[in-house]
Parts: C-alpha cells; structure tokens; sequence
C-alpha cells in the first residue's frame, strides 16, 4: 500500500471527526477557539491513531485463517464504513451546543473513531511497509483536519458539516475498489 493511499485513508476516516469539530466549531465563543480546537484535534487524532492499531493487530492474529479472501475484506470493510458515512451525511441533525468536558470529548473521539478500528483489520491483510507510519499519518492527518474544522465551523456554519462526511465516504469507497481491482486484476 502506498504512502499515498494510506494519506487518502487518513483524509476519509478524518472525515467524522471533521464533521464533529465543525459543529463544535459553530458553538466557540470569545477567544476559545483555538483551545477548543488544540482540545479536540488533540482526542481525535490520539483516538483515530490508536483504533487502527487494535484493529491492525486482532487483524494479524486471524489474518492466517483467511488469507484467500483478504481483499474481499478489505473492500468490504471500507466500503460499508464509507457508505455509512454517506447515508449518515443525508440525515438531518441540529447542532447541540454544550460546554465540552473531558468524558464527552472522549466519547466522541471513540464515536469517531469505530471506523478506524475496522481499517486497522483490512490493514493486517494489505503490504504495508509500516503500521507505525500508517498510523501517525492517520492520527496527524486527523489532528490537522480536526483543528481547521473547528475554525471552519467557526466561520462557515453547517454548511460543510454534511459534505465533509460524504467527501470521506466516496475516499473510502474508491480506495476499497482500489485493493480489490489490484488483487484481482494486477497481482
């Protein structure tokens, strides 16, 4: 897997968290945001980080028992986590403005963060030169997006909350078709 598609997995599982800072972003007041935003892009990225690499080592003790349709997983995985993301973009929901406190910001880093744990499995099936690195980049990625988010929110309201969500789905529904197309058609 490359560098590249590892950034655009990063970017798509980015994409809940990004949501979720926006609409927190639209409730700062005064001169909190860039607490606000260093607070939550600090929980999201730590949890986007840590998720894949439980997902990527429960993958690799089964990965033996089902070798052969690896791919097929993978795609499966990234494919559903994205076309859920779409459909959860197409619903409507008011934006709820409560003051942020350490366990709700936790929760929401683990809400945003589920998808990741199931591409941590599809990671143990696919040739990567480094979990460690796939990780950082995943958790930077989302650190950076997530702080943006915040000041987004700030400025532009809702407005971008929905197509966030469904700009991650289509990453990740496109870099599912990827590995099942190399394996079958390229290796």
């Amino acid at each position: 897997m490359t560098l590249l598609s590892v950034l655009m997995i990063g970017i798509g599982l980015s994409m809940d968290a990004f949501a979720v800072a926006v609409a927190k972003g639209m409730c700062t007041r005064g001169g909190k945001t860039i607490t606000t935003a260093l607070y939550l892009a600090f929980f999201f990225g730590l949890f986007q980080a840590m998720m894949p690499t439980i997902g990527y080592f429960a993958g690799i003790y089964f990965s033996d028992l089902i070798a052969s349709i690896d791919h097929w997983i993978a795609f499966l995985l990234l494919a559903g986590i994205g076309i859920n993301m779409m459909r959860e973009a197409r619903a409507e929901e008011e934006t709820v403005c409560e003051p942020l406190y350490l366990k709700q910001v936790i929760i929401l880093a683990i809400a945003t963060s589920i998808d990741a744990l199931a591409v941590g499995i599809s990671f143990a099936f696919l040739k990567l030169d480094s979990i460690w690195s796939a990780v950082a980049m995943i958790g930077i990625t989302t650190f950076l997006l997530s702080f943006i988010a915040v000041f987004l929110g700030k400025w532009l309201g809702s407005y971008i909350e929905k197509y966030a969500q469904i700009f991650g789905g289509i990453v990740l529904i496109v870099i599912g078709l990827k590995i099942l197309v190399e394996h079958l058609f390229l290796s």
